[in-house]
């Protein structure tokens, strides 16, 4: 029986989140400390207190993100379970699957996306930029209602999510007038985002340009599992390939769909959301059903998991 790890990006995060791992598993603890000590700050004690607003700050949810699935992994296979077929995540959890594929070294990766979540803020705006989400329509007709509505602005459909469910993203009086286009071809729902930065549109082509230079100085491995990347939703494991699409990654869309699709039809059949919430297994139900999605943010979704999997 095949199975993935799936790598939650975004909007996971919360105010408490893996306070019951952190008190059972002392891994979950050393993983956090040491992305403190490379980030200036008690990043264990923000994810546990807050303020929610200060988690949310995306140049502090990317590394919050990253080190919660890191440690989650890390407990994993001390735990004795065994390496996926196939590791994938979802935006920022691309680097998180990096690194559990021996791909991109913890630390860097800590680096990494808290310059990334830097160079986003930097990018836009506060305020000149949007993201909304789009519920109840083809891919198709979001994609001409962006045409539509961009009038010489940016705007464009960012990520495909599951069928049905796609968000958009670019400048905000762009998004404003494709939401409006997208209500008109139909949508069942076409609402704002509460977030600052419109990722993975043409928006964020600088902020990839800058971050390329932190690129180069950074070593990647060939991957040691196969990672499904999310601008072309393929399976790959060549360093040089992996680094450049995840420098694309930044201002291409996201195509979840079709990596899920892809990791059906190549035989997986279990997939284990490391990270926090269940986001991924909602958006999953929604793609192929017979994908079956366990968590493992608590020690009784970790031994459930394991008996799934037939390590039990």
């Amino acid at each position: 029986m095949k199975s993935a790890f799936i790598f939650p990006g975004q909007g996971s995060q919360a105010v408490g989140m893996l306070q019951g791992a952190g008190e059972h598993w002392p891994i979950i603890a050393k993983t956090f400390e040491e992305a403190s000590n490379v980030l200036g700050y008690d990043l264990w004690h923000l994810c546990q207190n807050g303020p929610a607003e200060e988690l949310n700050q995306t140049m502090v949810t990317q590394p919050a993100l990253l080190t919660a699935s890191v440690a989650l992994w890390r407990q994993w296979k001390v735990s004795g379970g065994v390496s996926p077929a196939f590791v994938a995540g979802h935006s920022l959890g691309e680097y998180s699957a990096l690194v559990a594929a021996e791909s991109l070294d913890f630390i860097e990766a800590v680096k990494l996306v808290r310059l990334r979540g830097e160079l986003m803020q930097q990018a836009v705006p506060v305020g000149e930029g949007k993201m909304a989400a789009i519920l109840g329509l083809d891919d198709s007709d979001v994609i001409a209602a962006c045409e539509t509505a961009a009038q010489g602005d940016v705007v464009s459909a960012v990520n495909f999510n599951a069928p049905g469910q796609v968000v958009i993203a670019g400048s905000a009086a762009a998004v404003d007038r494709a939401i409006e286009a997208c209500k008109e071809k139909g949508a069942r729902k076409a609402m704002p985002l509460a977030v600052s930065v419109p990722s993975h549109c043409a928006l964020m082509k600088g902020a990839a340009e800058e971050l390329a230079e932190a690129l180069n100085d950074v070593r990647f491995n060939d991957a040691v599992i196969p990672v499904v990347q999310n601008v072309h939703a393929k399976a790959e494991t060549v360093a040089d390939t992996l680094k450049a699409n995840l420098l694309k990654q930044l201002y291409s869309p996201v195509l979840w769909t079709d990596s899920v699709r892809l990791l059906v039809n190549e035989g997986v059949s279990s997939a284990v959301e490391c990270g926090p919430g269940k986001v991924l297994a909602g958006l999953i139900k929604r793609i192929d059903r017979s994908l079956t999605v366990y968590g493992m943010d608590e020690p009784e979704a970790l031994a459930a998991a394991k008996d799934a999997l037939g390590q039990g």
